[in-house]
């Protein structure tokens, strides 16, 4: 099968297509093949080397995928050749989703929704994984104030829709585009809950957006300054949601002082515990919010087709942040 391989960390230059052998799936896996691969800001961050490069099992990136199921092991159940899937491999499955093929542990996947493409479904796992595990440990009430930066993005996008068909609408975001705004607004926000990042008293505006008071819940999907920003925004005793383990020294020590509940949000978890049934649950609750009409999946923008230079662009695209609000999606099958 035709693959994407990194041949070496650093820059771009490192992807190579080759050509390797199609995986066998055992007794307790399935194989599918790929019809769309989504790209994470993960995948960039192990190819330059950097903390997550520990996480590889396999020199083919790529963290999840849709597709068809064309093989099933002997004891695998709820799974038949036919079956349209979407999977947050991870690192769990035979190689990365830059590949035409995977096998990989039926636990992990679930069934595509059926009113959405290929390409949408690829989309959905890993931010979809994210948003719906900020959202179940957060335990916010309608009552409370939340504040999320980066919603434009697949997890915030995702989180608002999950957040506001839960009865959840006090929700302040920030755009730093009109893009950006554009598509917080399309999630059914208005106009004075979104506030320009770019703003030189953007953090006086946070506040007044919220009635002049600091917020009960902020969910950190950026990292760098504009966490320092939601650590200032968020009440004592309030409770911070990590989703980029990118915060500075100074949002840890303002979170510290205001004793605040820090929950740590990562998709691997549930593998170090070995509580794989997690994705599909998950996912399964996922797909059905979509398949009901409830949320709708994350806006995407096809980069190309499976080829080194799609790869290389959807890299640049996510290290330089401009993703627009869309996530990016490789077409495969």
């Amino acid at each position: 099968m035709k693959a994407i391989v990194l041949e070496g960390f650093g820059d771009v230059d490192h992807f190579h297509l080759a050509e390797i052998e199609n995986p066998v799936p055992g007794a307790e896996e399935v194989l599918i093949r790929i019809e769309a691969a989504a790209f994470n800001p993960i995948d960039y961050q192990m190819r330059q080397g950097r903390r997550e490069k520990q996480l590889m099992t396999s020199p083919v990136l790529g963290r999840e995928m849709s597709g068809v199921v064309v093989a099933v092991g002997s004891q695998v159940t709820g799974f038949l050749p036919g079956d349209e899937v979407m999977a947050a491999s991870g690192s769990k499955g035979s190689n990365g989703s830059y590949a035409e093929y995977m096998t990989i542990n039926p636990i992990m996947i679930a069934h595509k929704p059926s009113n959405i493409s290929f390409e949408e479904a690829a989309a959905i796992p890993s931010a979809g994984l994210t948003a719906w595990q900020c959202f179940t440990r957060m335990k916010i009430r309608p009552e409370q104030k939340i504040f999320i930066t980066g919603g434009s993005g697949a997890v915030g996008s995702f989180l608002i829709l999950i957040l506001k068909s839960h009865g959840i609408h006090q929700i302040i975001s920030t755009a730093g585009s009109q893009k950006s705004k554009e598509a917080l607004l399309a999630l059914g926000l208005d106009e004075s809950q979104v506030i320009n990042y770019k703003n030189t008293d953007f953090t006086a505006q946070l506040i007044a957006a919220n009635n002049g008071e600091l917020f009960d819940v902020v969910v950190e999907i950026v990292g760098g300054e504009i966490s320092e920003v939601a650590a200032e925004v968020l009440k004592v005793n309030g409770t911070y949601l990590d989703v980029t383990f990118l915060g500075t020294e100074r949002t840890r020590g303002l979170l510290f002082d205001k004793g605040c509940v820090v929950m740590n949000i990562s998709n691997y978890a549930p593998s170090l515990g070995n509580n794989l049934g997690y994705y599909r649950e998950s996912l399964n609750q996922v797909a059905a919010l979509i398949e009901a009409g409830k949320i709708s999946p994350p806006a995407i923008h096809v980069v190309g087709e499976l080829s080194v230079k799609t790869v290389q662009e959807a890299h640049l695209l996510m290290e330089n942040n401009q993703g627009q609000g869309r996530k990016s999606v490789m077409k495969i099958g």
